[in-house]
């Protein structure tokens, strides 16, 4: 593991990375910033490559989904819907999603939500990257890990929902 950017707080979703000894690596942004876009700037790393996690809420009433989409993009509900078999989707509110997941918004992570067993679903463009970058849980703090050991920590499943913006 490693550190760069403002000091560190130890978060949960950290203790849990290094527990399972996950290759990780804790960066550090202003916490004021809560653009997904602007924090890919402010971490120094490709808008493709930095994950924004959004929380939705199932018609149907489901425990509430998590998907994890490239900063850069616009999640495509309908799509979302379609492949979860759901007759409709929508964005949960800020304040909803800070209430469903008690993290404040530009800090939801699945890493942090693990314990609610909510469905994870990570656009499919992460395929092609060997690492990507997601709130470690808390604004002000990303974590940069492989693709590969996200999903299979999260029980996440690739899916196609990102729409470029």
């Amino acid at each position: 593991m490693k550190a760069r950017g403002s000091k560190q707080q130890k978060l949960n979703s950290i203790r849990l990375l290094e527990s399972r000894k996950i290759e990780h690596e804790i960066i550090g942004y202003d916490k004021s910033i809560r653009d997904a876009r602007l924090v890919a700037e402010a971490v120094g790393m490709p808008a493709e490559a930095v994950f924004k996690t959004l929380v939705v809420e199932a018609q149907s009433g489901k425990k509430p989904i998590l998907a994890l989409i490239p900063s850069n993009t616009s999640l495509n509900l309908k799509r979302l819907a379609k492949a979860l078999g759901e007759k409709k989707v929508a964005m949960a509110s800020h304040v909803d999603a800070e209430r469903l997941t008690g993290l404040e918004v530009g800090g939801i992570s699945p890493l942090a939500l693990l314990d609610k067993h909510w469905p994870v679903y990570l656009d499919s463009f992460a395929e092609a990257l060997p690492q990507i970058v997601i709130s470690a849980g808390q604004r002000g703090t990303q974590v940069r890990l492989g693709t590969d050991a996200l999903l299979e920590l999260i029980d996440g499943e690739l899916i196609d929902v990102a729409d470029d913006t």
